[in-house]
């Protein structure tokens, strides 16, 4: 019997070129229902290529794939969208809101792709929308939301045809640190009171812990699977590879926005922020790795 979401054996090759990159190299792994799974790694190691698979966003080269415990290793593209519309609610890092939308119709809008009836949209729209707290907010359009509420639009998106599943890519990779906390807040409060089992890929080791399980993948596997609540010795260990490759990541996307600002191709209140929101993730990791004794 297949676990609730399982992959097999998963191989995901993407040509550029002449080039062939291997992302995932017989990937395994098993989520059952209503666990909140941390999926973490360095960049390029395969995190965000096995949640496009798992929601249906890509297919893969080799291997097999079950959601909700059925198979979807050859699924046709109706079937696909069927899985993306119902089944797997996705919370991007990039949010994908519409900025022409106010948050009511960005919400709205995965109902309007199911005919889901006027008055039924609304309350569900008004109810998901008050749940994480935006009630005042729903007829403001994105650019006049905060990052932390546009990215709670984002989670009332993947919830509105109220799929089983959601998969969220780096959901607090921009936000400071105390907005980023409030989003996993909502999270894990979604898991509890709505049942929702949740896989997130993340780079932050706090929201890893309060996880049931933490995959960690390299070059396109699975190397470990840990449970937060093991021995504080592993635990440590978990931890300590997440800080160090998080800091790293973090330096070079330092590097990276301040040529962007360089190149004029951020705008100066945008770099403020963003240079401001990675000084500070950086000083904690290096603040924690410093207490760890490295």
């Amino acid at each position: 019997m297949v676990s609730y979401i399982e992959t097999n054996d998963l191989v995901k090759v993407y040509r550029l070129g002449n080039v062939e990159v291997q992302a995932l190299r017989g990937l395994s792994m098993k989520v059952e229902q209503g666990e909140v799974i941390a999926i973490v790694g360095p960049s390029g190691s395969g995190k965000t290529t096995l949640l496009n698979i798992i929601g249906g966003l890509t297919t893969a080269t080799a291997g097999r794939t079950w959601v909700e415990g059925k198979e979807i290793t050859n699924a046709s593209p109706a079937q696909l969208g069927y899985l993306r519309q119902k089944m797997v609610g996705h919370i991007f890092q990039t949010l994908n809101l519409i900025p022409t939308l106010t948050a009511f119709e960005n919400v709205e809008l995965p109902m309007l792709a199911i005919k889901t009836p006027a008055a039924e949209r609304k309350k569900r729209v008004e109810g998901l929308l008050t749940r994480v707290g935006l009630e005042l907010r729903m007829h403001h359009k994105p650019d006049e939301l905060s990052g932390g509420e546009k990215q709670r639009v984002a989670i009332a998106s993947a919830l509105a045809n109220d799929p089983p599943i959601l998969i969220a890519d780096e959901p607090t990779g921009d936000l400071d640190t105390d907005t980023g906390a409030k989003i996993v807040r909502f999270l894990l409060e979604i898991n509890k009171e709505m049942g929702k089992t949740v896989l997130i890929v993340t780079h932050d080791p706090g929201i890893a812990r309060q996880t049931d399980r933490i995959y960690r993948i390299m070059d396109g596997q699975i190397v470990s699977i840990q449970k937060p609540s093991e021995s504080e010795e592993s635990n440590i260990e978990v931890m300590l590879q997440m800080y160090k490759d998080r800091l790293q990541e973090t330096n070079a996307e330092l590097d990276d926005i301040m040529t962007m600002f360089k190149e004029q191709r951020i705008d100066p209140d945008n770099f403020a922020e963003r240079w401001h929101n990675l000084h500070q993730t950086k000083s904690f990791l290096e603040q924690e790795l410093h207490r760890m004794g490295f």
